[in-house]
């Protein structure tokens, strides 16, 4: 139950930040948006991957398809905010990390300590970006 309400937890954050960057988008350039739309898409994809193996971990195959759909699918809107060849980058990324995640997901030993330090990843990531915006 803790895990999914983990998953809704960065669903919104990833929303909140959405949001923010498209309020802003006017002071990044296509260079900041690229590594936004990259992050923000691989993030999405990696959390959706890794919280749902651990939660469901005999549905392998709907997990890495629902990863990748909504990877590809942060990416896309990350990426869309700034321009074509940003779009295509985040939808990649976000297919090739939603691909990954599950697998990452079931080999770890310890998946609290893993949680813990892609959560705390993200945050740093979250806070970077943001100063990012605040200096363009």
């Amino acid at each position: 139950m803790s895990i999914l309400l983990l998953l809704y937890l960065d669903i919104m954050i990833a929303i909140g930040f959405y949001l923010y960057v498209r309020n802003n988008k006017r002071l990044i350039g296509f260079q900041l948006g690229m590594n936004i739309c990259v992050a923000m898409g691989g993030m999405v994809a990696l959390f959706m991957g890794v919280l749902l193996i651990q939660q469901f971990p005999f549905h392998f195959t709907w997990i890495t398809i629902i990863s990748t759909l909504v990877g590809m699918v942060a990416g896309a809107f990350y990426g869309i905010l700034f321009d074509y060849q940003t779009f295509v980058t985040g939808l990649t990324n976000g297919v090739v990390i939603g691909l990954m995640s599950p697998m990452i997901g079931t080999i770890i030993d310890m998946p609290i300590v893993f949680n813990w330090f892609i959560h705390g990843f993200f945050i740093l990531l979250l806070f970077t970006i943001i100063i990012s915006i605040k200096r363009a």
